[in-house]
């Protein structure tokens, strides 16, 4: 399985092209974000204390949870991949189970996805240090690493769904290409969640990304927004509108978001695996 995580992390790097376009977009993010929708917003903020601070950790909370999203699709395309050129009925012949083969491409979509997210937040945090002057605190690194994690092995569960739908790289890259697109939309970076219509805000709810991007938020931004806004309502009122917390019947605490992503890592590794441990099972009983 090792051997399996290494190799396929290893075609994941050698193809630059391909990294790139994994990132692609995280990428359109962050130029739509510095290009049009930070004056955009900011023009609203007139009034309040602390704007880039809050605007650039709200751009950099939405950009990661799309990184991970994106990168763990394009890590996962070498699954499709090795089953469209029969290479998984190779390795269905030597020693590994299919259980083993799954899991090293799941292990390795999830170390590409942490990395790449490490990757963006370095670049994004770097870039608004110098030119906003925004400024992290040390409680929120291990937090923030953890939260990367839980990214990661989110989207790749979710993602290896829907690459084990898929036969061929070909139709698998226009989803990827889909999902790319769609993200910054889904994870509400574009446009804050809390501008849309009603219709529009449960689709987005409905997406686990937006919780990975709900949690980014509320550990980057909490200490600033309760700097900034005096009033309980004032910042259950932004909160609200801008995704930080994501409203049910009510606005989710950070235990409750931690709780929903938790459930649905459970949830979507039962369904990923248990095909692999079926056919795993069926395996051993011809071989005994």
């Amino acid at each position: 399985m090792l051997a399996m995580v290494k190799r396929n992390m290893m075609l994941y790097f050698r193809n630059r092209s391909g990294v790139i376009f994994s990132l692609l977009g995280a990428l359109i993010s962050f130029v739509l974000y510095l290009v049009f929708l930070k004056k955009g917003i900011s023009s609203n903020w007139a009034g309040i204390s602390h704007k880039n601070q809050l605007l650039d950790t709200w751009l950099i909370s939405g950009t990661l949870a799309i990184t991970g999203i994106t990168t763990t699709l394009t890590a996962l395309s070498q699954m499709v991949k090795d089953k469209e050129q029969h290479v998984l009925e190779d390795l269905s012949l030597t020693d590994a189970g299919p259980l083993s083969i799954h899991f090293g491409y799941l292990i390795s979509a999830t170390f590409i996805g942490f990395i790449m997210q490490l990757v963006m937040l370095v670049v994004m945090g770097l870039y608004f240090v110098v030119t906003d002057k925004i400024s992290f605190q040390i409680s929120q690194v291990v937090p923030t690493l953890g939260i990367m994690v839980l990214s990661a092995i989110l989207a790749t569960l979710v993602n290896a769904i829907l690459a084990s739908r898929f036969q061929t790289v070909d139709s698998f890259g226009k989803l990827a290409t889909i999902i790319g697109t769609a993200s910054g939309f889904l994870v509400g970076t574009y446009i804050p969640i809390g501008s849309l219509p009603t219709f529009a805000q449960t689709i987005m709810k409905m997406t686990p990304g937006s919780y990975i991007a709900s949690l980014y938020r509320q550990v980057l931004m909490n200490d600033t927004i309760k700097d900034t806004f005096q009033q309980t309502n004032a910042i259950r009122y932004f909160n609200r509108l801008m995704g930080i917390q994501i409203k049910w019947s009510s606005l989710l605490s950070l235990v409750q978001t931690y709780s929903i992503v938790g459930a649905l890592i459970l949830i979507t590794f039962l369904i990923v695996l248990i095909p692999s441990f079926i056919t795993q099972k069926q395996r051993q009983n011809l071989l005994n």
